[in-house]
């Protein structure tokens, strides 16, 4: 097989499905291999190793997430609307990414040092894209948590869960957990209750 950058595509593409199916640790670089009728040698070409796969596959997915979060970041619309989109954008980007999810949410221990250092860059990537629109929030005095951070991982907490447990193919409609998930949220930050969260329902006026 030709060495071009569609097959290097390609083998990402496999190792995902083979990754999530079978797990990292029971897929071998010779399992990719035969699934793909190449030989070992021209996946050590493309990625070195097989944690250079593993690596592959989590930029490629760290790099769709980021586009998606900064798009959605640089919304013109007021800071409350504009935070729920970037919301229901992650949750929407990990409803239909659920293999290369099962695959980014591997723990550390799985990765080299230089690896680690690649995920903590996106993690942190993603927190300034957090922090950034909270701090927002935070100026027109809507936060119950004056802790940014601790509210953006509160947030991840729950995204991170979702990622985990959401099925694509289950009885729960992706767009209709999105809403859920996004009122639960914003509904337990805002420090008004009457605030307007845009896309959620309207108050019907009754309390507790």
């Amino acid at each position: 097989m030709a060495r071009s950058p569609q097959n290097k595509d390609k083998l990402v593409a496999t190792a995902i499905e083979l990754f999530a199916s079978k797990g990292y640790q029971a897929t071998s670089v010779r399992d990719i291999a035969m699934a793909m009728d190449m030989t070992v040698s021209n996946i050590y070409h493309y990625f070195g190793s097989k944690e250079g796969l593993l690596r592959a596959i989590l930029q490629h997915y760290a790099q769709i997430l980021l586009d998606k979060l900064r798009e959605a970041a640089a919304a013109d619309l007021e800071p409350l609307e504009r935070f729920r989109l970037l919301l229901s954008t992650h949750l929407r980007v990990a409803g239909t990414r659920p293999r290369e999810n099962k695959i980014f949410l591997l723990d550390d221990e799985r990765l080299s040092m230089e690896g680690i250092v690649d995920s903590r860059q996106v993690q942190r990537a993603v927190l300034d894209i957090y922090t950034n629109e909270l701090r927002n929030l935070a100026e027109l005095g809507l936060l119950r948590e004056d802790n940014l951070r601790i509210q953006a991982f509160n947030i991840f907490g729950v995204i991170n869960w979702h990622m985990r447990w959401y099925r694509p193919e289950g009885p729960l409609a992706l767009e209709t957990t999105i809403n859920k998930i996004c009122n639960f949220v914003l509904y337990g930050m805002i420090k008004r209750p009457d605030a307007e969260l845009s896309g959620a329902p309207k108050n019907s006026g009754n309390s507790d």
